[in-house]
């Protein structure tokens, strides 16, 4: 016959355990709610996410390099908007790695133009080589060795700050090309009151200073953002076009494992080419 003793000690350890799987509950709530939180603040706070969109943006790069930007995902809601994108062209993406900056090639008192052939349709780039000589040389070298060709864009902010990430070949936010740039071109006459302009593109970074791989951004709408991410590009008004369609289609929610919010569209590099006029 169990006593009242008895009674009340079991009682007890019921309640203790009911408290403990509260709290259980509550600690990963609590978690997935501050991934979420950091996410979304990546670009600006993180160290991204990466996003490599940069991270930051952008998420960018790996750990050795650099993973995001950290500049940042937005958790919005799914867009039921149709996918605006054709489908990728055949090919893989590739992996090569480098342990260090490729020699400086680039003519700084010429103009550079990259075309990043998409799914979604091209988009041209005015480079800044005099004003981010070290970043627009990676670009060209990597663009080169066909590095970009195949790759997701693995990021599209909606809240806070409005851009595409794009990059990284594990389209993660966590990947790069072996190697570091410094930062350039900070205190570009473009970037007033810390808002990085529609048509920036600019490198994605892991929060510290020179900490750029192969991770960038495209901004579709003027947003706040530190002067802490090189830009180095600008982007057409035809390429305009397409990023707008891109944002119109919205983004995935963020992904409770890399915290990136994918856009809707199916958005891949074809091919990435730089060019020298």
């Amino acid at each position: 016959m169990v006593t009242q003793e008895q009674r009340r000690r079991q009682l007890a350890r019921e309640k203790f355990l009911r408290q403990q799987q509260r709290r259980t509950s509550a600690r990963r709530k609590a978690r997935m709610r501050n991934a979420a939180i950091a996410s979304v603040l990546g670009v600006i706070l993180i160290g991204s996410v990466a996003l490599y969109t940069t991270g930051v943006v952008l998420g960018d790069d790996d750990d050795k390099t650099n993973a995001g930007a950290e500049v940042t995902p937005s958790a919005s809601a799914p867009s039921k908007a149709p996918d605006p994108c054709d489908k990728p062209a055949e090919g893989k993406v590739k992996t090569q790695t480098w342990k260090k900056e490729p020699a400086q090639t680039v003519d700084k008192s010429a103009k550079y133009t990259m075309k990043l052939a998409t799914t979604c349709g091209d988009i041209d780039i005015a480079l800044k080589a005099k004003a981010a000589p070290h970043t627009v040389n990676s670009f060209d070298f990597l663009a080169g060795k066909g590095y970009f060709d195949h790759t997701k864009c693995h990021r599209l902010t909606t809240e806070g700050i409005y851009v595409l990430q794009c990059g990284d070949p594990t389209a993660q936010g966590n990947g790069g090309p072996g190697y570091n740039i410094p930062d350039e071109n900070l205190k570009d006459k473009s970037l007033k009151d810390n808002v990085y302009p529609a048509g920036t593109v600019a490198m994605a970074n892991t929060g510290q200073p020179d900490s750029g791989g192969s991770q960038f951004f495209l901004v579709y709408q003027d947003s706040q953002l530190p002067p802490s991410y090189t830009p180095f590009g600008t982007v057409s008004k035809e390429g305009m076009a397409v990023l707008k369609k891109i944002a119109s289609a919205g983004a995935q929610p963020a992904d409770p494992t890399t915290g990136n919010t994918a856009p809707n569209a199916t958005v891949v590099i074809n091919k990435a080419t730089v060019t020298k006029s």
